[in-house]
């Protein structure tokens, strides 16, 4: 594939290409935390990079495509699931890594940014839904394991399990304004785990009257 015509963030690259993409995501992560997407700018990005500004016009383009590669970085560096021997451990830990994030000073309101830019961009919103593609790819084995074990029904689907769990966290971020604590982690992941265990999650279950 020709770097000049990847699709954002689809190229790995190597070496000194590597610093400058550390270095330019850094800048467009700060960037973003401060001042949101609307004001991100390629060439501002590239002077707090310390990176020619054409390096950065080839490589990415457009504003979306740096957002597109800065979340395709964060799912790279996504810590690896849990194994607790229970899925109520499991989501617990899967709780308290999206409250982390959420209520991290610089990752909250990257994460702000990164949602607002998706809603009114074609290339972020896909970026976005790739990264919790891969979010849920990684901790679906604690569902599965979950099953094998008996703790939930067959055909509990994983992503419905840990959509759940994330969910009321990011409604606490983005609308309410609720505090994302340890009390608000902690029932969002029991609450998850007990609709589960309920049957709630099972592929085309019919809700029962």
């Amino acid at each position: 594939m020709n770097q000049d015509t990847a699709t954002p963030g689809s190229v790995r690259p190597g070496g000194r290409t590597a610093r400058v993409r550390d270095s330019v995501l850094r800048a467009a992560g700060d960037l973003l935390a401060e001042r949101g997407f609307a004001t991100l700018d390629l060439a501002e990005v590239a002077a707090r990079a310390e990176v020619g500004k054409t390096t950065v016009y080839r490589r990415w383009r457009t504003p979306a495509g740096l957002v597109a590669d800065l979340l395709a970085e964060m799912a790279e560096t996504s810590l690896p699931h849990s194994d607790t021997g229970s899925l109520r451990g499991d989501l617990l830990d899967n709780a308290r890594l999206v409250g982390k994030t959420l209520t991290d000073t610089r990752q909250g309101r990257l994460f702000r940014a990164v949602i607002a830019a998706a809603t009114s961009d074609d290339t972020a919103a896909a970026a976005l839904r790739g990264f919790y593609d891969t979010r849920l790819a990684e901790w679906s084995p604690c569902v599965e394991a979950a099953v094998a074990r008996g703790e939930v029904p067959a055909g509990t689907d994983p992503r419905a399990v840990l959509s759940a769990v994330s969910a009321p966290l990011y409604y606490r971020l983005l609308v309410s304004g609720d505090p994302v604590d340890e009390a608000a982690i902690a029932a969002a992941a029991r609450a998850a785990a007990i609709a589960a265990e309920q049957g709630v999650f099972v592929s085309g279950a019919t809700p029962s009257a």
